[in-house]
């Protein structure tokens, strides 16, 4: 086995990792960006459309442009890039075992940023029965056969899920030749926004069905038809389709960080960070959808480059850590009904504002009106009234400035909607 030494260790080759090493390279440190994947660049790699870098880099342009740009930044500031290196384990508090074509190597670091991302849960998660024909696909692998491999699928698509990415999906889909009958979603309304939806529908001819689930797949050698049900009448229907796509419900790629023995949050199965991105092991950090399962590209980035600053300082030893969920050290954040999950979950008073001076939330509902209220030990710190609607598919943003009336010695912060 071969041993590695570097200041920085960055697990995962996505925007948010691969913004991290290129401001920690930049500012003189040696970094190592270990993913498992042949080229760097995540999931924009194999996105094909545009609308990418508009948050970070102040422009628009496609996936795979985005994520060659942000890898050749990297690397140009002196990052070194490990590709196909899947991490398997920890060897020690900042020490990881990685498995390459070449051989196992063992990566010895002075810090670690986990930025392994998200997945979408695939049919079998999500306990769909019926038939298991191919052609059953999430959008992360329809991209991937039709943008790197440029590989073909049916004519006829289900897409189930209403939310940002499913649109993602038709765009693919169309490009591959398949045209999407129908789209389906649990909701009482769409989870994208209207500037989405609205122009699918109208523009892509994609008739979206609200309220519904798919029950069943049919087909044996290839699917023939979806079984879809009406959560209003119980009513049920056949849809011929030839390719299924599911999309959204997301959870994040946990395991390292599980393996690692973090504080976990129960709601979004992410690792617990503060608003300097650090968990619970001094000298680890978690940023982008790891910790926020799912937002845009663009932001996962913005973790990347907020979570620079308090890497060095951690190496330079002015950087107060926590230990758990430790009162002391941080006021634990809670997120109450109709939201799943808050990032980050502890705040830490003195530490400064997390990334983009937002808190993040995932709902579960939709509300047309979002009247935010902050509690904390049975007071109301703060009430306010936001200008943007609450909606389930997509991460609800909260101005951290509403938590600057907590008492920094008081008891958990609870984030509910009144």
């Amino acid at each position: 086995m071969k041993n590695l030494t570097t200041d920085v260790a960055v697990v995962g080759g996505g925007p948010s990792g691969l913004t991290a090493a290129a401001g920690l390279a930049a500012a003189g440190l040696r970094v190592l960006v270990l993913d498992r994947e042949r080229e760097a660049g995540g999931i924009p790699r194999h996105s094909d459309h545009t609308g990418y870098g508009l948050r970070d880099l102040r422009t628009v342009m496609t996936g795979p442009a985005y994520a060659r740009l942000l890898a050749d930044r990297a690397v140009e500031a002196g990052a070194l890039v490990r590709t196909s290196a899947m991490v398997t384990g920890w060897a020690g508090e900042h020490a990881l075992d990685v498995t390459t074509p070449e051989g196992r190597l063992r990566v010895d670091a002075r810090a670690v940023v986990l930025a392994t991302g998200a997945r979408e849960r695939p049919r079998t998660a999500r306990m769909v029965p019926g038939d298991r024909p191919p052609g059953v696909l999430t959008t992360g692998q329809l991209q991937n056969v039709v943008h790197l491999h440029h590989g073909r699928v049916g004519t006829r698509a289900v897409v189930v899920g209403a939310e940002l990415v499913s649109w993602s999906a038709v765009l693919t889909l169309r490009e591959a030749g398949c045209r999407t009958v129908l789209m389906t979603s649990e909701h009482a309304r769409a989870e994208s926004y209207a500037a989405f939806s609205v122009p699918g529908r109208a523009v892509l001819r994609v008739p979206v069905a609200t309220a519904t689930r798919v029950v069943r797949i049919n087909g044996r050698d290839a699917v023939e038809s979806v079984e879809v049900e009406d959560l209003r009448t119980g009513e049920r229907r056949a849809v011929p389709c030839d390719t299924v796509v599911f999309t959204g419900d997301w959870v994040p790629d946990h395991e390292l960080a599980r393996a690692a023995g973090l504080a976990m949050d129960p709601g979004s199965r992410s690792p617990v960070v503060d608003n300097t991105l650090a968990t619970s092991r001094p000298g680890v950090f978690a940023v982008g959808n790891l910790v926020h399962p799912v937002d845009t590209a663009d932001v996962a980035a913005l973790d990347g480059r907020h979570v620079v600053e308090h890497v060095l300082a951690h190496l330079s030893g002015h950087a107060s850590e926590w230990s758990g969920l430790d009162r002391r050290a941080g006021i634990p954040l809670r997120a109450e009904a109709p939201f799943r999950w808050v990032s980050p979950g502890l705040v830490r008073p003195g530490a400064g504002a997390p990334p983009r001076h937002r808190i993040l939330l995932w709902p579960d509902e939709h509300r047309a009106v979002a009247r935010v209220v902050v509690t904390q030990d049975g007071r109301e710190v703060a009430r306010r009234t936001l200008p943007w609607p609450v909606s389930p598919g997509r991460v609800f943003r909260v101005p951290s400035s509403l938590l600057s009336g907590a008492d920094p010695r008081g008891g958990p912060i609870t984030i509910s909607l009144g």
